[in-house]
């Protein structure tokens, strides 16, 4: 029997809580900055805690065309257009109702995994898979706190699941030459580089001494957490995985969003805690290992 990757799990399962908790704070900074100006103010200040990962390590080959192209989809699809779908989306509905909707991030992952990596999807994996989508989708039978989505704001959330899939799956491929801090560094700066002239256009007409210091203190969590710690927990994770298989871990993304709706008020009935109990249970079935030692 293989050994079970427990750090692996751990850093995965790390990183997606870690992104859950922005998820539903980001429900507070949208209330404080414009989308544009916040996403920059977010990847700025990454940009500077970053610095030193951006040096390329002696054992890593330079980036060649395949790298660089792979690097800016990484970032134009998971960093860039994952935020600005996100944040836009939140504006329209509730945190709960948002960890509804990223509950299809495992089986988009699984989808893209099957068509672009070609990874073999085995029967428990499959299963843990469809327990993680369909115990968290119960929670689309119940009411969310009362505050309503609108059909707009569903569908950035859902834009937002696609890109997160993107993002696993060509983070499956950048793992394979470059370290989990340099990718980081690298993803974020591109992420910079697009929504500069957006964040320059908003900041300009933005009065910077309306936000109070709770919300900069906010903001600064928000740069650590989605441009630093999650990205290099996720990378360094995904290394000893099949991409299918870490996509699993995604669940946790939207019970860390609900537990953080809940903290903002948000209600949460007993058919939404069994279903987030069901999607639990996904992970287990995806991870827990087999019996038959594998080839």
């Amino acid at each position: 029997m293989h050994p079970i990757p427990w750090r692996a799990y751990g850093l995965l399962a790390a990183s997606t809580s870690l992104v859950g908790s922005y998820v539903g704070l980001s429900k507070l900074l949208v209330a404080a900055f414009p989308v544009f100006l916040l996403a920059g103010l977010r990847f700025g200040m990454a940009a500077l805690l970053m610095l030193p990962w951006l040096k390329k390590p002696a054992h890593e080959a330079p980036l060649d065309a395949r790298s660089r192209l792979l690097l800016f989809l990484e970032s134009f699809l998971g960093n860039f257009l994952f935020s600005i779908c996100m944040l836009f989306g939140l504006r329209q509905s509730s945190a709960v109702v948002a960890g509804v909707i990223m509950a299809g991030i495992p089986a988009a992952v699984a989808l893209l995994s099957w068509a672009v990596l070609r990874e073999r999807l085995s029967v428990r994996t499959l299963a843990g898979i469809a327990c993680a989508v369909g115990g968290i989708a119960l929670v689309a039978t119940g009411k969310h706190g009362g505050a309503d989505t609108t059909p707009l704001g569903a569908l950035l959330l859902l834009a937002a699941v696609f890109c997160e899939a993107c993002y696993v799956v060509i983070g499956k491929k950048l793992t394979a030459g470059l370290g989990p801090k340099r990718i980081s560094a690298l993803i974020n700066l591109w992420g910079l580089v697009l929504v500069t002239p957006l964040a320059l256009w908003q900041g300009f007409s933005f009065d910077f001494s309306g936000p109070r210091w709770q919300d900069w203190g906010l903001l600064g969590y928000y740069a650590a957490t989605a441009s630093v710690i999650t990205v290099w927990l996720w990378m360094a994770g995904l290394r000893g995985l099949p991409a299918a298989q870490a996509g699993v871990f995604m669940v946790f993304l939207p019970v860390s969003t609900a537990c953080i709706g809940l903290l903002l008020g948000e209600g949460l009935s007993a058919l939404q805690a069994m279903a987030y109990g069901l999607a639990l249970l996904g992970v287990l079935l995806a991870t827990w290992p087999a019996r038959a030692a594998q080839r």
